[in-house]
């Protein structure tokens, strides 16, 4: 527990319940306050929420909502795909905007499948062969359709394009607009409930950042109480399913969430070998821009 007396109250964003259900679990429990910890929540819009309406850029992060709230200064720390954190870590000290840096592997591991319309004569991940898949660019079901589709074909058969957020893409699906699309919770369960066919689905992880203004002993504080959320959740996460079927609008009931799907650990120490490999595989789809050290993209403090 920290001393309570602390002048820091971290701003820490809220954004899609599959990255955040440890934080908010945590929030829920009061497992922050117990930290002694007085943290200030901002909701921010993502890509799972059928509410999003902004678009993204293909070829910019650092301008998204999130984002722009970090570099004005209304946001401490937030997390999202590894890959992601990876090249908003980079690329923040490249363009001179707010210093952020990984400060933990993190807590949640979000399932992402790329799907198909039931009525497609495609059944196997290389038959998506120079066929476009619909991704949110640079942010986690953009990283992990690269990464699941390169084990079945060459890097210049795998296409993507955009559609949207989560629930434009599968309504472009629908129309016949897009021929596959890649998805998270909890629209790979609206998905299946839809009839769409699952091709192929994996586990990615997310990864924390933060700025340099919070301590070490409030990031440790921090994790603590995700870990502890970790525990109620591998026990029954179903009690809190409610943040995904929210999320759909209204398209999913509460017992149609595939909540096997939903993994969580405690966030643990990134470790230079996890950096080697992540920052490297980034860099050879041309996705973050060279010359990043461990050093001056990855601290530890929490655990030191």
């Amino acid at each position: 527990m920290i001393d309570q007396v602390t002048n820091e109250r971290p701003q820490v964003a809220i954004m899609n319940a599959v990255h955040d259900l440890p934080v908010l679990v945590a929030r829920d429990q009061g497992f922050f306050e117990d930290e002694g910890l007085d943290i200030q929540f901002v909701t921010t819009p993502g890509m799972a929420q059928v509410t999003t309406s902004h678009s993204v850029k293909w070829d910019s992060v650092l301008d998204r909502p999130l984002d722009s709230l970090y570099n004005d200064g209304a946001i401490d720390q937030y997390r999202m795909c590894e890959w992601g954190i990876m090249k908003r870590a980079v690329e923040a000290d490249a363009h001179g905007l707010r210093r952020r840096k990984i400060v933990a592997l993190g807590a949640s591991m979000s399932s992402f499948a790329i799907a198909v319309a039931p009525d497609s004569n495609v059944y196997e991940p290389e038959q998506l062969k120079d066929k476009a898949i619909a991704v949110t660019p640079n942010n986690g079901s953009h990283f992990t359709t690269l990464k699941m589709m390169e084990g079945f074909l060459a890097p210049e058969h795998i296409k993507t394009t955009k559609a949207g957020a989560m629930s434009q893409r599968l309504e472009a699906l629908r129309q016949g607009k897009v021929e596959a699309v890649s998805l998270m919770e909890p629209w790979i369960s609206v998905a299946e409930k839809q009839g769409m066919r699952i091709l192929i689905e994996s586990h990615t992880t997310r990864s924390e950042a933060a700025s340099d203004d919070l301590s070490a002993a409030v990031l440790a504080a921090m994790f603590r109480a995700q870990a502890r959320a970790v525990k109620v959740l591998e026990k029954d996460p179903t009690p809190y399913a409610h943040y995904f079927v929210a999320e759909t609008g209204g398209l999913l009931e509460e017992h149609e969430l595939k909540v096997s799907r939903l993994l969580h650990a405690p966030p643990q120490p990134y470790t230079r070998e996890r950096f080697d490999d992540t920052y490297n595989w980034t860099a050879k789809w041309n996705m973050v821009v060279p010359g990043a050290t461990y050093e001056n993209t990855v601290d530890n403090r929490a655990w030191e």
